[in-house]
């Protein structure tokens, strides 16, 4: 009896943001060697001043560089500044997030207030997509948002609304959020960093931009819900509404 060998099948597996990152890096260097190195002038603020381009000598990038570039990134040197407090403050928030996602908590207390508001499934709009503008504008918040639609599709189709209701609470909601962005450590920041100021400075206008968006996009939603509770066939997705009930219910 003859024993067949079955060969194993090599997928190919998205490379971790570490290597991604190595690899730009090793990619960098490399270009070091090729591309001719020059610099312009620059006036007070910092702007370059057109016209004003020279070549200056190559500094071809080495082994040692490639490994030293995450350190000087991180800690900085003489010429550069380092992105430690970031970097930390990151590392922080996503250890929160992890945790919040590892405990489901998220996912339950959205789930709770769903069931709290049975039979009152209108009033959701405004309150799930004001906690998905808070997730949006303290953590950018996105794509956590997806394990919210089988949730929330369901519910809105049942009491006579659709499934652009359901997403658009909480793609909407998040990325209102996200545009304000109160304090959202990977946007705000990573951007007051760059430009050396307090990441509470402009606190207060993103603060009166997150009332005004979120609350223009909650009277949208809140009444494109109205039309099509009145009349379904208003519902831009009417046609494939018969194919959401069966896949969702």
């Amino acid at each position: 009896m003859q024993e067949t060998q079955t060969k194993k099948k090599h997928h190919f597996h998205m490379p971790s943001a570490f290597t991604i990152l190595f690899l730009i890096i090793i990619l960098i260097a490399i270009l070091t060697w090729i591309i001719p190195a020059g610099t312009y002038e620059t006036d007070k603020a910092g702007n370059i001043i057109s016209g004003t381009y020279k070549a200056v000598t190559n500094k071809p990038q080495g082994i040692w560089d490639v490994f030293m570039a995450p350190v000087i990134g991180m800690v900085g040197d003489k010429k550069t500044d380092g992105a430690i407090s970031v970097s930390l403050f990151i590392l922080v928030i996503g250890g929160f997030l992890g945790v919040v996602n590892k405990t489901n908590a998220l996912n339950e207390g959205i789930g709770s207030i769903v069931r709290r508001y049975k039979g009152r499934e209108k009033q959701l709009i405004p309150i799930l997509m004001l906690l998905f503008a808070l997730g949006g504008s303290t953590y950018g918040m996105g794509e956590e948002t997806i394990a919210f639609y089988p949730l929330l599709i369901p519910v809105m189709m049942g009491v006579g609304f659709d499934s652009i209701v359901a997403v658009a609470i909480a793609l909407v909601g998040s990325q209102v959020g996200c545009l304000a962005s109160t304090v959202n450590p990977f946007a705000t920041g990573v951007a007051s960093q760059t430009l050396n100021i307090s990441p509470g400075d402009g606190l207060v206008s993103r603060v009166i931009l997150l009332i005004i968006m979120i609350t223009i996009s909650i009277i949208y939603v809140y009444h494109y819900a109205s039309v099509i509770e009145k009349d379904p066939t208003k519902s831009l997705v009417y046609n494939q509404r018969a194919e959401d009930e069966k896949h969702f219910w």
